[in-house]
């Protein structure tokens, strides 16, 4: 059977990013006339004008806590569970709902692996007829339904298993000897440690897919030394699937669903490839359209190819946490806020808003990169400009390009709190 899911996964580059900015300006207008959300959020945007990059960048973000409160707003007024991003409604067209921490309720429709999963499982080794365990939760979460509708779309049997119940999970994968694992790789842990304790035998799962949680390469390498080879996906219950890990073990693939943004934190603006930022989403679901998702995390464009032959880009992977909303002096400062900054001075190159001190003693120090110059007279100017946008008084550091680290984070929190 071929390595690949399909042959989408081996098109010219070229070819792919022209299909995918062909798909964009239909996508943008369905949202517009269909989800009363999108159509605020983009109103007066010429939706067959956005067939580039350049032109999707200039649209704005829309960030999970956004959907937290358009659908808080809409549920109270008595209207749309879905806060007007859904296109679809209940009934055939939406065979469930699930709600995420929040609530933050999402539909899923009736398309074929809804999520486009398929992909990650194929690419973690997993083939038609293959039983497997699926260990995310059933309950609430998409997680389990995630990961079960990739299954199905490649032709494998599912055992759902869901969450919890060591003993009976064991008991089940020694009985059934299931090729496969889905779930968070901290509870596949969990029943390898306790298999071995209890001399079950569970030799015959030599695959898994694992999600939720940091894959570190060392958890990684001690399945590898239990005869087990588990990759990694990276989904969301927003948008599906992104990314997943292929046998190459460099970075993550992104799906072929989506047009995925690296955006420098607080702002919509794409940084640089290499450089780290937050993830944004842009999904070709009909019936969940959503435009420049902020997925919140973390993650940077890696160059080049996967050595699989596989042609789509490739990120290095979750890298932390995008929001680094911090309180400093009892007011809360945002990455927003630390951009807005940075955009007033065309000098200012990377910049982070370091927060040291002790408890109820915070000190605020705004670290700049900046090639020289009038640096006195610039650290007055952008220390004017952190208490007319922050209302806090901070000092600030001029440092030459590169010296900040590559890691996306714009606020760090540095205070000593024993």
């Amino acid at each position: 059977m071929s390595e690949y899911f399909d042959s989408l996964e081996t098109r010219d580059p070229a070819e792919r990013e022209a299909a995918l900015m062909a798909a964009l300006p239909g996508q943008i207008a369905h949202a517009q006339a269909h989800g009363s959300a999108m159509a605020e959020i983009l109103a007066g945007v010429d939706a067959q004008g956005v067939t580039s990059r350049e032109a999707l960048a200039k649209l704005p973000v829309t960030r999970k806590s956004e959907l937290l409160t358009r659908q808080k707003a809409t549920r109270s007024a008595g209207g749309d569970t879905f806060g007007g991003f859904a296109t679809v409604r209940t009934g055939p067209q939406m065979p469930r709902i699930y709600a995420s921490p929040g609530p933050i309720y999402e539909p899923e429709g009736t398309v074929r692996d809804y999520w486009r999963t398929g992909r990650a499982l194929s690419a973690a080794g997993f083939r038609k007829g293959d039983l497997v365990h699926n260990s995310f939760s059933y309950h609430m979460t998409p997680g389990a339904f995630i990961m079960e509708s990739g299954a199905f779309a490649l032709g494998c049997t599912v055992f759902p298993a869901g969450t919890g119940q060591t003993e009976q999970q064991l008991e089940v994968i020694a009985d059934l000897k299931p090729r496969g694992y889905l779930g968070t790789p901290s509870f596949l842990r969990i029943l390898v440690e306790k298999a071995k304790e209890s001399g079950v035998d569970i030799s015959g799962m030599t695959r898994g897919l694992v999600s939720g949680e940091a894959f570190p390469p060392s958890l990684r390498d001690w399945f590898g030394e239990r005869g087990m080879h588990v990759y990694q996906s990276y989904a969301t219950a927003d948008v599906g699937l992104i990314a997943y890990e292929t046998s190459a073990r460099e970075g993550l693939v992104l799906d072929e669903g989506v047009i995925v943004e690296i955006v420098r934190p607080g702002t919509g603006d794409p940084v640089e490839e290499g450089e780290v930022g937050e993830v944004v989403v842009t999904v070709l679901n009909a019936d969940y359209p959503l435009i420049r998702f902020g997925t919140g995390d973390l993650s940077a464009v890696l160059p080049g190819f996967c050595p699989t032959g596989r042609t789509n880009l490739r990120i290095k992977g979750w890298l932390g946490r995008a929001d680094q909303t911090t309180k400093v002096r009892g007011m809360f400062v945002h990455p927003s806020q630390v951009a807005e900054i940075v955009r007033r001075f065309p000098e200012i190159g990377r910049a982070r808003l370091v927060v040291s001190g002790e408890m109820a003693n915070d000190l605020l120090t705004l670290v700049i990169e900046s090639p020289g110059g009038r640096v006195d007279d610039l650290s007055t100017r952008v220390a004017e400009a952190i208490r007319d946008v922050t209302k806090l008084r901070g000092e600030v550091k001029v440092v030459s390009p590169g010296s900040l680290p590559n890691d996306g984070k714009v606020i760090e929190d540095a205070r000593s709190y024993q």
